[in-house]
């Protein structure tokens, strides 16, 4: 036989093996998909999990105190010990030898040798009918401290920025959990659907430590990730149709695109091809709407006024303004990242007594705006808004490797720190746990990021533990296998 004849033979019987093989495999995986598919359905009632609509509305578990998520992250870490945990003992120890009772068998990100004790660089009064302690650096937010819960006993067993920012949003300190705003959509659907259930905005000219990870959605479907959109410019990269397509052509190369997907998932079963033709048709709904709801030049003068925006600009406020909007338009998390709050000292923009002011004035009034406009609108009741960082900073300062900071700052700190919360259900005018005397370490109501994420789920009425993923042959939770609802802070 001809060694031609022979190739053609061996490339047919390959062919038809491999042919065999994918067939197979697709029977195989169709097979596990429909039963990993109906053990993965979040318990929400009676209502199935749709793949060809998986931002369809969802009921929870039980009836729920809060409707949509507005998550203000300060990537960095602020210091709490200059915010809301007041510490007049800490000053009579300033430029003392810190005792060896708070270094030994202890890890610091830099500390090394003796550091000196640092008092408080901020000044504190009690504000408000329940008497919170708030200081100086935020003398908009003293005006709202009746509306917010202060957690001051929050606690991580993470001291790097990447892992305790993954920690915090995604329940873990390692890749590939789906962060908690993926979690949600995932349980809730969308009101909207011409806007993404889950929308990030960042600010401080930076994204966090741990990149885009922490609004991912891990092994979740991807349509649950967070859309990253912009407060300058297009609210969406390449979400304009470009020169010499219109819309009528801009559907008809969607649904060309859209046909081979579903050709594609007919053969192949893969959920995630679902999610592309979901998200294809969400791109296309979001040329209509996203502009409109993402132009905030419409808002009235006291609205700019009270916040503090600047149209046009890339900042914080900006994207304070524009959350309030999405959350007005049905989009159920919407999470900001604002960068610059690792204040060690290393220089005068990461100065606890500099820097980090001048972060607070820039956030300050947007903020508490966020919170008063909330409420005038009605909107504070059934928006949960949860403020804070990934850790806390040391009541020493940094002697980065046994040498003095040119500038006072403060070391990453596990051991306590706090972050507050206001609306949906979230008792104001509170304060949940006590630290000691110098503000090293939690003596009452020792919480971690999981009780946190536990209490979200709560007030969006969901049994933290009930709502999961299967995975790698097992249920996956946000909490992981820990978690308690914060009840004390709960309406």
């Amino acid at each position: 036989m001809k060694r031609d004849s022979i190739s053609n033979i061996n490339e047919v019987e390959m062919a038809t093996r491999r042919l065999f093989l994918r067939q197979s495999l697709f029977g195989i995986g169709g097979m596990a998909l429909g039963n990993l598919l109906s053990s993965c359905q979040p318990k929400n009632s009676h209502q199935s999990f749709d793949l060809t609509n998986p931002m369809g509305l969802k009921m929870p578990h039980f009836s729920p105190k809060a409707k949509s998520i507005i998550y203000l992250h300060m990537a960095g870490a602020p210091s709490q010990l200059e915010l809301f945990d007041y510490k007049p003992d800490l000053a009579k120890l300033d430029g003392e030898d810190c005792p060896p009772s708070l270094l030994e068998g202890k890890k610091f990100a830099f500390i090394r040798g003796v550091p000196k004790m640092l008092g408080p660089q901020a000044t504190f009064r009690q504000y408000g009918q329940s008497g919170q302690w708030v200081s100086n650096y935020l003398p908009h937010f003293q005006k709202v401290v009746d509306e917010v819960a202060i957690i001051k006993s929050l606690t991580t067993d993470q001291f790097n920025h990447a892992p305790a920012q993954l920690f915090m949003h995604t329940g873990s300190p390692r890749l590939g959990r789906p962060s908690i705003g993926s979690w949600v959509t995932y349980g809730l659907g969308s009101v909207n659907e011409n806007l993404p259930g889950f929308v990030v905005l960042t600010s401080g000219g930076k994204n966090p430590d741990a990149g885009k990870s922490v609004w991912g959605s891990g092994f979740l479907p991807s349509v649950y990730q967070g859309v990253q959109c912009r407060s300058e410019g297009d609210p969406v990269l390449f979400i304009n149709n470009p020169d010499g397509m219109d819309t009528d052509l801009r559907r008809a190369s969607i649904d060309a695109i859209n046909e081979i997907n579903e050709i594609n998932h007919s053969e192949t079963g893969d959920p995630e091809t679902l999610s592309r033709i979901s998200q294809y048709e969400m791109a296309y709904r979001m040329q209509i709407s996203a502009p409109e709801v993402m132009n905030i030049n419409n808002e009235p003068a006291y609205i700019h006024e009270m916040y503090g925006t600047e149209p046009g600009k890339t900042s914080f406020a900006n994207n304070v303004l524009l959350a309030r909007r999405l959350v007005e338009k049905g989009v159920r998390f919407v999470q900001l990242f604002d960068w610059g709050w690792d204040a060690h000292g290393t220089d005068e923009s990461l100065a606890i007594d500099l820097g980090m002011r001048r972060k607070c004035e820039s956030v300050d009034k947007a903020m508490t705006a966020l919170i008063l406009d909330l409420k005038q609108r009605g909107l504070l009741e059934e928006t949960l808004v949860i403020w804070g960082g990934e850790f806390g900073r040391t009541p020493m300062q940094e002697n980065r490797n046994g040498a003095k900071m040119p500038f006072k700052g403060r070391d990453h700190h596990t051991e306590c720190f706090s972050i507050w919360m206001a609306g949906g259900g979230i008792k104001g005018g509170v304060t949940h746990g006590e630290t000691d005397e110098i503000g090293y370490s939690t003596v009452s109501g020792k919480v971690t990021p999981h009780d946190v994420q536990a209490t979200i789920l709560n007030q969006l009425g969901f049994d933290h533990e009930q709502l999961t993923y299967q995975f790698q042959g097992r249920p996956f939770r946000l909490t992981d296998v820990s978690g308690q609802v914060i009840s004390s802070i709960v309406a």
